[in-house]
Order: C-alpha cells, then structure tokens, then sequence
C-alpha cells in the first residue's frame, strides 16, 4: 500500500477532529459532571469521532474508533489493514483544562501501527510518520523530523516519563535503578510523544492502557528510533488483540548499556 495518500487523508481527520473539540473546549461549560451523556467531554469526543470517520470512510479501510461500535474479534481478525482511532484522549487533561489532549489516529497492517498522525488541538502541533519514512512535527516554527535520544543506562539524570503524584510499586522498582533521574510529567499520548521528540529517554506504563491510547503515537515512536516493548521483554505491543486492553510496556529511546 501506498501510504502518502493514507497520511494525507490522517492529517486533514485530525485537524478537522481538532477543530470540533476546540470549539466546545473553549465555550463549553464545564460545571456539567464530565461523565453525564450531554457534558462538553462527551460532545467532544462524539463531534471529533464523526469529524474523522466522515474523512476515514474515503479510503474504504475499516475503522475501530474508542467511540464508535464494539466490534467483535471474530469481525476484524481477518482485517488486513483498519485505522484505529481514538478521537480524543486524555479525558482527565480535557476537564482539568490544561491542553494535554490529543486526537490518535494510526493505520494498522499485521498488527503493528505503520502510520501515526496525533494532533494536539490546544497547540495546534502536529505529530505524524509513516513506515520507513521518519517522524515529523508541524507547529508554528515549521517542520522538525523527530528523533529519539541516545542514552546509556547508566548516565545520571536520566529523564523518564512518569506522574509525579501517582508512582505505582512497579514504577518505582523501575525507577530505582536509575541515579538521579528526573521526572518528566504530561498527560495524554503526549507521554509516548515526549520519548519520540527526545524530552524523554523512557516511558514506563506499568498500568492499563487500551490500544487506541497507544497505537498512533506508537508508529511515531518507532520512526524516530525507538521502542515500544511488552514490560520485561524485547517483543514490540502488538494491536488487534482479543482484548483491546494492552500490556503493561516500556517506551525507550535509543538506550545501551
């Protein structure tokens, strides 16, 4: 497959995604319990689904959207390519107001995502890859290709991707082995973006995440360099599972030992 066209057809869904949720963030009322069926959140996250499905269908692929229907394993096991969306994530960033939310947009083939287009409404970056071809940034400075950092493990201040407030046991065995590593904290894909862009060397998710969460920025990861591997293990994570809920998992950037 061609994927030029692909991405193309990505970018213009994420930003026309970006602009609905921008226009309920900004006049939205946000006194309205963020879970009740009529709260600026879910308008958001419905107005962004239909922005980007209405632009998806035009490549007649198959789409599986965190809004949009369950589909069972049986139906979409056999699907060779699908887009695997997640029309506005970072639901705790959106209420608290802080602009760490994204629109994920990724192309999946074998299981693995080969295009990643995230947008980022509130700053109006725009995070994208595509097998073999790099990852890219677009903001208001212009094009900038992203590429992890390189690291040993055993550099001091080594910067790791974590929240400051709610380190979990495994995070922090997983920190310890680190001297004095700084904290680098945001909400969102953003996470996995920060290790692409080089202002992180790792991300450790050792708490649930589903597959649109990660697919997006995932393929942006990779084409910058780096890893998204299943916790304790060098397999990649992989996406189209029975279950849609991923493993616990470490991004890196270009670490040696």
């Amino acid at each position: 497959m061609d994927l030029q066209p692909q991405l193309e057809v990505a970018k213009i869904a994420a930003k026309k995604a970006a602009q609905e949720i921008l226009k309920i963030y900004e006049s939205g009322d946000f006194s309205i319990e963020a879970k009740a069926d009529n709260s600026p959140l879910t308008k958001a996250d419905r107005a962004a689904h239909l922005a980007i499905v209405a632009e998806l269908e035009k490549t007649n692929l198959p789409i599986l959207s965190e809004e949009g229907r369950d589909i069972s394993y049986e139906e979409r096991k056999d699907w060779e390519y699908f887009w695997m969306i997640d029309p506005l994530d970072g639901t705790k960033e959106f209420i608290k107001r802080n602009g760490e939310f994204t629109v994920n947009i990724a192309l999946i083939h074998k299981n693995q995502p080969i295009l990643g287009v995230v947008q980022v409404p509130v700053t109006r970056k725009l995070y994208y890859a595509s097998e073999g071809e790099g990852s890219f940034v677009i903001s208001e400075e212009g094009s900038q290709r992203l590429k992890v950092n390189g690291k040993k493990l055993s550099e001091k201040g080594m910067k790791i991707v974590a929240s400051r407030s709610h380190l979990n046991e495994d995070t922090e065995k997983f920190m310890s082995q680190f001297s004095n590593p700084e904290i680098v904290s945001m909400g969102s894909s953003l996470k996995l973006l920060a290790v692409a862009e080089g202002l992180a060397d790792l991300y450790p998710r050792f708490a649930p995440t589903m597959e649109w969460d990660t697919a997006a920025a995932h393929a942006i990861v990779t084409e910058a360099g780096g890893t998204v591997s299943i916790k304790e293990s060098n397999q990649s994570v992989h996406y189209n599972k029975p279950n849609l809920l991923n493993p616990h998992f470490l991004v890196s950037g270009s670490i040696t030992m």
